[in-house]
């Protein structure tokens, strides 16, 4: 069974920074879609940052020029750098390997809790 584990969550005032990172157990980074979602207390998850198997990074409108999200796949590591950071960025933050196809599959980490203080 594959596992995903993130760290590098916290508590940080307004304008500050946090890397997230997020370690997978099995070599399953290279092959698959990579993202990081969030959910707020009384919100639906929501995607923040996707990086394809080429390296083609995604953003949701809120956070880019802000955030990056990056892959080490000799790590089978994916991070995600937060600058800029806002009240509204508040969330526990997931990570998500995700491949499509009949061999497919969906994996989720436990979340990190980030919580940006105004």
């Amino acid at each position: 069974q594959v596992q995903l584990v993130e760290s590098g969550g916290g508590l940080v005032q307004a304008g500050g920074s946090l890397k997230l990172s997020c370690a997978a157990s099995g070599n399953i980074v290279r092959g698959s879609v990579m993202g990081w979602y969030r959910q707020a207390p009384g919100k639906q998850r929501e995607l923040v940052a996707a990086v394809t198997r080429g390296g083609s990074p995604t953003y949701v409108d809120s956070v880019k020029e802000r955030f990056t999200i990056s892959r080490d796949n000799a790590k089978n590591t994916v991070y995600l750098q937060m600058n800029s950071l806002k009240p509204e960025d508040t969330a526990v933050y997931y990570c998500n390997a995700k491949a499509l196809g009949l061999y497919g599959y969906d994996y989720w980490g436990q979340g990190t809790q980030v919580t940006v203080s105004s």
